[in-house]
């Protein structure tokens, strides 16, 4: 079996920050998001990946390099537009060949045992009835915004609608699709959607209405889907409850460390209170400060005099004499500092390389 993960679409809804860095390489819990599914792939006994890039590929590329850091191989495929999943599958047909495989939406986070749903397509491809594709079914508040199934009193598929205005259900597709071979026939035989789209749900539909069966799981765990600010702190708070107490950088006498905290190597903890979950990157200075929970400090940053809890803050950037940052996205190599303090929170979205004076 091998793996399709999409890795080429600009992230809009997250500018700044993507305006100079792809999406899918934003960090939650010192990690980029791309690398979670990339790890969830391997984990499953998948090593060979194909990775659709954008106009981020450069980025991309250099991050992923062959795959080696990541025990897999990696061939990287160009789509010049994003024209649909569906599309994806399309350009991809040379790597995939006449192979199964598992297609990932590679800015999304999900609580789920990616093995275990590989091992019930391949269980249920062994019956009477094989599948040719299985979906992954959420419960969501808002189904118009998805792609949505329905299904027979018997929990079969038989219905698949694109973001409908009235939703026929509210079991929304989450980004991760097991296919057959038979995809590339559904694939070719669609046309274009309303939006000028290649869709993914068309092409399933398709598989459905040529006899073909479809299975579904549903999951009970957490998705998030990164794109925006809300959501995006969100996935970093529930990955940082998952972490265990490492610290290999130093921690003076005058200092607190509370609860569940990652101190990268070479980092220094002066004269502040750390409360976990904190994950706190390799280099970085945190100093007569306090860094509360859900909070993300990536490699290199310097927080100083300051208070931050439940944000992210990428690599090389600094946080000056703020009394409190919350709720925040930061960017790389950025500044935040204040020429004269104020009792009052911020809540920022900083893009990379700039510069934040708080009067």
């Amino acid at each position: 079996m091998k793996a399709l993960i999409l890795a080429g679409g600009a992230g809009t809804r997250l500018r700044p920050i993507t305006h100079t860095r792809a999406k899918q390489l934003v960090p939650v819990a010192n990690k980029p998001i791309l690398f979670y599914g990339i790890e969830a792939m391997v984990a499953a006994g998948i090593t060979e990946i194909g990775v659709i890039v954008g106009d981020t590929r450069a980025e991309v590329m250099q991050a992923l390099g062959d795959g080696s850091r990541f025990d897999a191989s990696i061939t990287f495929i160009p789509q010049d537009e994003p024209s649909g999943l569906a599309h994806c599958v399309l350009i991809a047909r040379d790597f995939l060949g006449d192979d199964d495989f598992v297609m990932y939406l590679g800015d999304n986070l999900l609580e789920q045992d990616l093995g275990a749903f590989v091992d019930a397509f391949e269980s249920a491809r062994a019956t009477h009835e094989p599948p040719t594709a299985q979906i992954l079914l959420k419960q969501v508040p808002d189904p118009h915004r998805f792609g949505i199934a329905t299904l027979d009193d018997s929990g079969n598929v038989v219905e698949l609608v694109e973001k409908p205005e009235d939703p026929p259900s509210d079991l929304a597709l989450v980004g991760v699709y097991l296919f057959t071979k038979r995809i590339h026939d559904a694939v070719a035989g669609i046309e274009p959607s309303a939006r000028g789209e290649l869709e993914i749900t068309d092409a399933i539909q398709w598989l459905l209405d040529h006899g073909e069966r479809v299975r579904c799981e549903l999951l009970t765990g957490w998705w998030i889907d990164t794109g925006k600010l809300t959501p995006l702190l969100e996935a970093n708070r529930l990955l940082l409850e998952k972490i265990d107490t490492r610290i290999e950088g130093s921690v003076d006498q005058s200092s607190s460390i509370e609860g569940r905290v990652v101190i990268g190597k070479g980092a220094e903890i002066v004269n502040s209170t750390i409360r976990g979950p904190v994950a706190i990157g390799a280099g970085t200075r945190i100093e007569d400060s306090f860094v509360g929970p859900f909070s993300a400090i990536g490699n290199r940053c310097v927080v100083l005099r300051s208070e931050v809890e439940h944000s992210v803050i990428m690599d090389d950037s600094s946080i000056n004499e703020i009394a409190r940052l919350e709720d925040s996205l930061i960017g790389s190599n950025a500044a935040v500092q204040r020429s004269r303090q104020k009792p009052r929170a911020l809540r920022l979205m900083v893009g990379d390389h700039c510069q934040i004076d708080v009067e």
